[in-house]
């Protein structure tokens, strides 16, 4: 069968696309201003939790991409092949992501502040204050900690960036191969390249499913070290998949309204729309195992996660989690129709990158901030630099994506199976 499409068509970015992410992105340099200006209890705190944050969801969009490619490669999966450049701009731009995490993490580490914990003044660091506090693993010290020195094998900065470090570097290096491997495969034909992506592919997984759960304990996980949960981990990796599902289809969306990408259609969408509905509520499904054992077993070392989150500074926004990222795709793709109106699937993708930003902000917030400080659950700052981050994603992937010879893989071997895709 062949196509009325041309196979040459490019992304131009220019117009309103770059206005508006550099707006965002200035928008987000005022709100970092505003933060390291707030001279409040908690205030320089918030600023840094705020860029841990954005950094993570960024880097996660980002690895979303290399990891969606990596099993529709996996499943010989045909339908996705037309918008296959999207997730492959994203993988393009997760070099830069991982370089602005590291950096991130680096400077909270090391930046210092004074806090009192019980009744003495130390110098903690504003990010992983929990663990990276001099003195917690020394037994002569007055802040020793014995939980955290028993932790102190994991819990420790060396380990601590080769963890970020090479993980980060080896996703970004998959993503890299399986971008580079299509770009072959429009210059020379043949399945040598694709062969190549379907066998790098499945190392990918394998390498992605034992090692992500690590990088989750340690970027996010280890801000409140006391505690632990062996779940937390595969929740982040849903929370990944699915915030990355949204940004994905979103762009997709926002590409075909533009004018481009013009062999998507319904049922394309179709199958986005129901990827991120199937797997919101798989997100829902660890949310809630976590969440009930810890509850039903009320054990204080691990119920103090929740204590702090049903606090009633915080106890509006962790319903309002389980409302934005479950209830919300519930109702509105749960219907076939549903998932084939464009303008739905737009809103419900808002829906769930606000809803997991939120997620994440849930993960950070409520065990760093000043108790006082945190009656106060969202300052300007939060919005403004979650704005930036958006910005600075949305200007490197539509730069990637403005880099690709055509927007569509054309002698990818399932092509015309995604061209004439129909459910």
């Amino acid at each position: 069968m062949k196509t009325e499409y041309s196979f040459n068509e490019r992304f131009e970015f220019a117009g309103k696309a770059k206005t508006w992410s550099l707006i965002a992105i200035a928008i987000g340099i005022i709100g970092l201003i505003i933060g390291f200006l707030d001279k409040s209890e908690g205030g320089m705190q918030r600023t840094f939790n705020d860029l841990l944050l954005g950094g993570y969801y960024f880097v996660c969009v980002c690895i979303c991409g290399v990891f969606f490619m990596a099993y529709q490669y996996a499943a010989q999966s045909g339908w996705s092949v037309s918008f296959l450049r999207i997730p492959q701009a994203f993988a393009k731009v997760l070099p830069i992501a991982a370089v602005v995490f590291i950096i991130i993490v680096t400077a909270g580490l090391f930046t210092k502040h004074e806090i009192v914990e019980e009744g003495k003044k130390v110098m903690a660091p504003y990010l992983y204050a929990h663990w990276a506090t001099p003195g917690l693993t020394d037994p002569k010290s007055e802040n020793y900690d014995a939980i955290i020195a028993g932790k102190s094998a994991f819990l420790n900065i060396p380990f601590f960036y080769g963890v970020v470090v090479i993980l980060l570097a080896l996703y970004a290096l998959f993503g890299r191969m399986l971008v580079k491997y299509s770009e072959n495969e429009d210059e020379l034909g043949g399945m040598l390249n694709y062969n190549k992506s379907f066998k790098a592919a499945l190392i990918f997984l394998v390498v992605f499913g034992f090692t992500y759960p690590v990088f989750a304990f340690d970027a996010i996980m280890s801000v409140e070290a006391h505690w632990f949960s062996t779940m937390f981990g595969w929740y982040n990796l849903a929370a990944l998949h699915v915030a990355g599902l949204a940004v994905i289809t979103l762009t997709v969306l926002l590409l075909h309204q533009s004018g481009y990408l013009g062999w998507v259609n319904e049922n394309h969408i179709h199958d986005l729309a129901k990827s991120m509905f199937a797997f919101s509520i798989f997100w829902t499904y660890v949310w809630f195992a976590q969440f009930f054992l810890i509850w039903y077993a009320n054990l204080p070392e691990e119920s103090v996660y929740f204590y702090h989150r049903w606090q009633p500074e915080y106890k509006w926004w962790f319903w309002l989690n389980i409302v934005l990222n479950f209830v919300s795709p519930l109702l509105l793709l749960m219907s076939r129709d549903s998932k084939r109106y464009y303008a739905r699937v737009k809103f419900t993708c808002v829906v769930l990158i606000i809803g997991h930003w939120l997620d994440y902000y849930l993960m950070i917030m409520p065990g760093t901030m000043p108790e006082r400080n945190s009656y106060i659950p969202f300052g300007i700052q939060d919005v403004l630099i979650f704005v930036g981050f958006a910005g600075l994603f949305t200007f490197l992937m539509l730069q990637a994506l403005s880099k690709f010879k055509s927007l569509i893989p054309s002698k990818h071997p399932f092509v015309q199976e995604s061209l004439h895709h129909h459910i």
